[in-house]
């Protein structure tokens, strides 16, 4: 698909207990707090209505393979893994469809913390987050590849092979 239409699809839908990676389900309930039987192990800077889900695109995750990273989707942790839309394109504020039900919206740039060391100590952190998106500027060539969260808008359920469409962009 055309990266700049705003139009993808769903790789995998991911859950865990808690940490990472987040293995493949074959769809979910997605509600407020997130996916249904997903959980987060810090509660203190993960998880919440303002964090329910996290959104990496297949692209990033094909950037880190290509660096050296062994990472595969729901490795970062992310509950959704997208295909067809570049990371560089999403925006706080956005909000995108998901199949025909879910609505979410971006709310924060994921901060990576020291649970991604299992793939290389500090090194992950570094390939996808810098000081330009720590500033919230999203011309550096790392912005959101480390994935976005969302506030889930309107509940349903998800799954592989769902359309991914942008509806509202920020101005």
């Amino acid at each position: 698909m055309d990266t700049t239409t705003g139009q993808g699809s769903v790789v995998q839908v991911s859950a865990s207990r808690g940490g990472v990676p987040k293995l493949p389900v074959l769809g979910g309930q997605v509600h407020k707090l997130g996916l249904e039987g997903d959980a987060c192990r810090n509660l203190k800077y993960h998880g919440g209505p303002n964090q329910a889900l996290l959104v990496i695109t297949e692209n990033a995750i094909d950037d880190l393979v290509a660096q050296g990273f062994e990472v595969y989707a729901g490795a970062l942790g992310e509950n959704l893994t997208v295909r067809g839309v570049d990371h560089r394109q999403f925006r706080i504020g956005q909000r995108w469809r998901i199949g025909q039900e879910v609505w979410i919206e971006f709310t924060k740039i994921r901060v990576p913390c020291r649970t991604l060391d299992v793939y290389g100590e500090g090194r992950i952190q570094k390939a996808v987050y810098d000081k330009v998106v720590k500033a919230g500027d999203p011309s550096s060539p790392l912005w959101a590849k480390g994935g976005m969260y969302a506030k889930v808008v309107t509940p349903g359920f998800v799954a592989p092979g769902d359309a991914f469409v942008l509806m509202e962009d920020i101005a």
